[in-house]
């Protein structure tokens, strides 16, 4: 424990950002909560082996590297370690001379993990015609983002979240004269203030602790492409000064640098806010709202198109059957009555997540409303039920507040039955009598 501390500080004082753990599974739930970029962890742990611990560490998050640090050398569990995707290990008694620069390597190598996950190769992007619907609004805004692509002017995409921004902003590039070039993605509501400046502007050796050699930044990863600045209205006061710069003469300066760089990008913003709002609030700079709105494409939430849901489920239906192995053949007629009803609050994010999760949790060839979650099965039966003056009998009372208390305990029959106040063999009748939906839970 002393030593973790000890090395704890040592980090600290070197201008890292450390959380502790002091086992296997607490490391692992850490890991969870900070997404950290670097683990620096010991070989012996009391509840496993930090050898074996790698690769859990390392199937948790793919992008952070893993020190390992061991009492004694022993080039079997080095080699092992190396194998489960550790990025170095070292004996207790180097670190004065040697954790240092190992730590800052290692952060580097992270660093460039997370750049080329956001780094998007022209392979594979979405096209316009991979964007589906028949409404007229989601039409009217492919139609508006088509006419746009051609150009060079900046995009603002405006909608709630999970209407498929980012896959019109991969349109709109393959759309392009760009389209063979880099497509850049950054949310910029992932990031704290400092490490968004480092990560879309990069900095020189030596700007700060642990700036050991220069660092490209998004933007130059993007050159001569497009990037897309997901969440802009995020983005702190300080960072919406540079931007504008580089609106207006296509320069910045980095982290620590005195000359500016120049570059040549397109720039696709998004936000789920009201931007104008957000000025009179004194949390986003006018002048660059005037920048970025040249062009404004705004998305429909799915409950504004809902003639359109049932063409993505199927879609989304075809897509996760390859995946899981299974093959649907039919789709009841209440169960997409249940999708046109439900509000869609998460938009199509959320409709690709019901899909997926009815698949996994259906039997057999055939969709029905039982695999769809609890709530959404509750609204398709009250509003059948409101067709029909049976709906005002105490028997369609009784159920559905059966329902309502089943949703309640996520499908616990016991728990149901002892908050009903009545037996567990009575709560059982009730469900087959009533023939109440099975509450089929992840």
């Amino acid at each position: 424990m002393q030593i973790r501390q000890l090395l704890a500080r040592m980090m600290e004082l070197e201008g890292y950002e450390v959380c502790q753990a002091g086992d296997c599974k607490s490391g692992l739930r850490q890991l969870e909560l900070h997404s950290p970029h670097v683990v620096l962890c010991d070989v012996f742990l009391p509840d496993g082996n930090g050898v074996d611990l790698v690769a859990a560490l390392k199937k948790q998050a793919p992008v952070a590297e893993v020190v390992l640090l061991t009492a004694h050398g022993n080039i079997p569990d080095g080699v092992q370690a190396i194998k489960n995707g550790a990025f170095d290990y070292i004996t207790k008694g180097d670190d004065n001379h040697r954790i240092i620069p190992l730590i800052s390597k290692a952060m580097e190598k992270a660093q460039a993990n997370v750049r080329e996950l956001r780094v998007e190769k022209p392979v594979g992007a979405f096209t316009f015609d991979s964007i589906q619907g028949e409404s007229r609004l989601i039409k009217e805004a492919v139609a508006l983002a088509r006419k746009v692509a051609v150009t060079d002017v900046p995009v603002l995409l405006t909608g709630e979240t999970g209407t498929g921004k980012e896959v019109f902003a991969q349109a709109i590039h393959s759309g392009s004269k760009r389209a063979r070039q880099h497509f850049v993605a950054v949310n910029c509501s992932s990031f704290s203030k400092e490490l968004l400046e480092s990560e879309m502007f990069g900095y020189r050796a030596g700007a700060f602790t642990g700036a050991m050699k220069d660092k490209k930044g998004l933007f130059e990863e993007a050159h001569n492409g497009t990037i897309f600045l997901d969440e802009i209205g995020e983005m702190a006061a300080e960072l919406q000064a540079k931007l504008l710069r580089i609106l207006e003469t296509g320069e910045y300066i980095k982290i620590g640098d005195t000359r500016p760089t120049k570059v040549d990008v397109r720039i696709i913003a998004a936000t789920n806010r009201h931007l104008q709002e957000e000025i009179v609030a004194g949390r986003f700079r006018e002048d660059l709202f005037y920048r970025l709105s040249v062009f404004q494409v705004h998305l429909p939430a799915l409950r504004e198109r809902k003639e359109d849901i049932r063409l993505m489920a199927e879609t989304f239906v075809r897509d996760f059957g390859a995946h899981l192995g299974r093959q649907v053949e039919t789709i009841a007629p209440e169960f997409f009555r249940a999708l046109e009803l439900h509000p869609w609050k998460g938009n199509i994010r959320e409709l690709r997540n019901v899909m997926e999760r009815s698949l996994i949790v259906s039997e057999g060839s055939r969709l029905e409303v039982a695999d769809l979650p609890l709530e959404m099965q509750n609204v398709v039966h009250e509003a059948m039920e409101g067709n029909s003056t049976d709906a005002l009998d105490l028997a369609s009372m009784e159920r559905r507040h059966i329902i309502r208390v089943l949703e309640y305990t996520k499908g616990n029959k016991t728990e149901t039955a002892r908050l009903l106040k009545i037996g567990l063999t009575t709560l059982y009748r009730k469900i087959e009598e009533y023939k109440i939906p099975e509450c089929k839970s992840l």
